[in-house]
Order: C-alpha cells, then structure tokens, then sequence
C-alpha cells in the first residue's frame, strides 16, 4: 500500500461546485446561510418562549408532520442535545422493562448500551449483525420497545423500519433515523418513535433532537412519567412533549439550529417532498455505487445492493492505494471529509449523499478520486 504524502493538483474542471460530503454536520446551502444572516436582528437573540420563536419551532414541527406524512395523532416532539442524550431519554422514559436492540455498527450499539447500563431495566436483548450487513427484529414475550435503525452511518447500511411480525399490540418500535430522515423512505404506521438530530439531511447543526411520536407512544411517555419512576428533568420526555405543543423546549434550544433545519425541510416541501429527497439521494446513490462496482480499485463495502445506504455511501479502495491519502490530496483541493468512520478501521471512503448535496457534485467528486488514484498508482510504479 502506497502511504507517502502526495502533492496532487486536481483540474479545476472536475472539481465539484461544492466540496462538502461530510455525514455530519453536513453540507448546509448557502440559501439557509443567507437566510439565517437577515433574519441576524428579528430572530437571533431573542426569547425561546415568545412568538418570533415559537413560531418557527412550530414551522419546524409543522413541516416535520407534512415531510413524513404522519398519521392523525402523532405528534412532533424536540429536546437539546441531540440523539446521544435522547438514548438516555428513552431509557428513562420510553422503555418500560425490557427492550430489544438490533446492532451492526457504532452508532446502532450506542442505545443497547444505554438500556443496557440503566439500574432500572432488565438487560435488553441484543440482536448483532457483522458491519456491512444488517439483523432483522425478532417478536419476544416481555420486550416493550423495538429500537432499530433506519441507517447506520458508520458503515453505510440502511435498513427498512419494519415492525416484528407477532410483536403484542403495546410494543413500540423505535427507530434512530439520524442520518435517514429526510432523505429514505419509510412507512410512519411501523413505527411509533422515528427520531433523529438535524446534522444530517437536514442540513442544520447537532445538539437538538426530534422525535415523531405516535399515540401509543405519548400513552406510554405520560404513563412513565405519572409513575413513581425518578427521571432528571432534562431527560423527561413527558417534559419535552409538553413543551413542545407549547412549540417551545424545555431549556434554550440553538435558534441558528432550528431556523436552518426549517429552511431544508421547506425546502425539500417546496420541490415535491420526501419522495423528491429520496430521489436525489437515490440518484447520487446509483452514481457513486456504479462508479465504485466498475472500477478496479474500488468496491462498495456493503456487499449486498439491498443495504446499502442511499445517503452515507462506504467504498473500499484496494489496498494498493492509502485510501487516507486519497482523501488528504482531495481535502487539499477543497473537496472535504470523505474519511471513514475511525473506528471502523478499514482502507476506504464515505461519503455524504444526503438532499442538500448535488447529484452533480457526486459525479464530480467520482471523476476526482480517479483522478488522485491514478496519479497515486502513476507514482508507484
């Protein structure tokens, strides 16, 4: 394998109009940007809990229910802190007992591992699928929650939100969609609690959380939180929801981060929808993955088509090439975190698919790995 640092110069005319593929934070359009700037004296710095404010949560909230096409009585919930302090939430307030966790890569383990270190539940089952492939729910007898999800961005693996067949009738699903929402498909009636942070295809910044909420959940968050069971404030989704009708939360949220996560979700209402996202990311998915499967030195890590991610995609290099330094030489002309995930430790490239990104900008970026690739093998041999 190839390691020395190279001094490529990529032609100006393969470059990408934006060099943003990051999985999150994400690629945010400069429109969002410039909307955020004039609305500088009305909007920032101002009170949480008055109308300037709460009326743009309540956009956010609004335009979440029409982008999922939510069923009568789901309800759109927000919190601070993002997904990782949202699993803490669920332990305290979703999960009754005893959940069941499917894990195939960092981030869908993250929640097993919260149920599993929390006092006041049994230890959660604990469903595993090796990275680049993806494990399927199972009804059992005693679990209370399903947690799935939607897309595991580490690895570039999606996997649809189905509930299990035979699942009793008061058992939720919930399903992480940090890196989906916004971007693939789903079915709401198969799930009862799809939450997400806004990073990722929703273009804005982390440390907010959004949940979509069916009745059957709310039933069972106000339940827990009548109970005699001791939950922090801050983690109290009876709290959160509550607030949230009030299109406010229950400490100040980032007003920068919910202006430009309701500038893409309008965004993507004002162009047709979620299925108009979906077939953008479908669109840049079918090109990256067809580059990858065609070429000599590169393959799309996830082995089965089904899988993989139509808005994280993961592609091996071969390891004649340092897929570190192909990624350097394109960050050193502007085109930016293309790296894998560190921990996955593998010779490869992901790379962001998410709406805000130009399909076009995919094909580019194609055309400049080749370009860095074969000036790196040209330097080999």
């Amino acid at each position: 394998m190839t390691t020395e640092t190279t001094s490529i110069t990529i032609p100006s005319e393969l470059l990408p109009a934006d060099g943003r593929f990051g999985c999150g934070p994400s690629k945010v359009r400069p429109s969002a940007v410039d909307a955020l700037a004039a609305a500088g004296r009305t909007y920032l710095g101002t009170s949480h809990r008055q109308a300037t404010v709460r009326s743009m949560v309540g956009r956010l909230r609004e335009g979440l229910t029409e982008l999922f096409g939510l069923p009568d009585g789901y309800e759109v919930a927000l919190g601070n802190g993002g997904t990782t302090v949202l699993w803490d939430a669920l332990t305290f307030g979703l999960i009754e007992r005893r959940s069941q966790h499917l894990t195939f890569g960092e981030f869908s383990s993250k929640f097993a591992t919260c149920a599993r270190q929390a006092p006041h539940l049994d230890d959660p089952e604990v469903i595993e699928a090796p990275v680049g492939s993806a494990p399927t729910p199972i009804a059992r007898e005693g679990i209370d929650v399903y947690a799935l999800t939607h897309n595991e961005t580490s690895t570039g693996v999606a996997a649809t939100p189905t509930r299990p067949d035979g699942a009793t009738a008061d058992a939720l699903v919930a399903v992480d969609a940090t890196s989906a929402a916004g971007g693939l498909r789903f079915d709401p009636h198969q799930v009862d609690a799809y939450y997400f942070a806004p990073q990722k295809c929703l273009a804005s910044d982390g440390g907010l959380w959004l949940a979509a909420l069916s009745p059957v959940a709310i039933e069972r968050i106000e339940r827990i939180a009548a109970s005699d069971r001791w939950i922090p404030a801050s983690l109290d989704l009876a709290t959160a929801l509550d607030n949230s009708r009030k299109n406010q939360t229950y400490n100040t949220p980032s007003l920068a981060t919910v202006l430009l996560a309701v500038e893409q979700v309008e965004w993507i209402l004002a162009n047709g929808g979620l299925e108009w996202a979906a077939g953008r990311c479908d669109t840049s998915a079918a090109t990256i993955y067809e580059w990858a499967d065609a070429g000599e030195l590169t393959t799309p890590f996830v082995s089965d088509p089904a899988l993989r991610s139509h808005v994280v995609a993961t592609i091996d290099v071969d390891e004649r090439v340092d897929a570190t330094v192909v990624a350097a030489t394109l960050r050193a002309n502007g085109i930016v975190d293309t790296e894998p995930y560190r921990k996955l430790g593998r010779n490869q490239l992901r790379v962001a698919l998410f709406p805000a990104i130009d399909p076009a900008d995919v094909v580019a970026l194609t055309r400049c790995i080749d370009h860095v690739i074969d000036h790196v093998i040209d330097a080999t041999d």
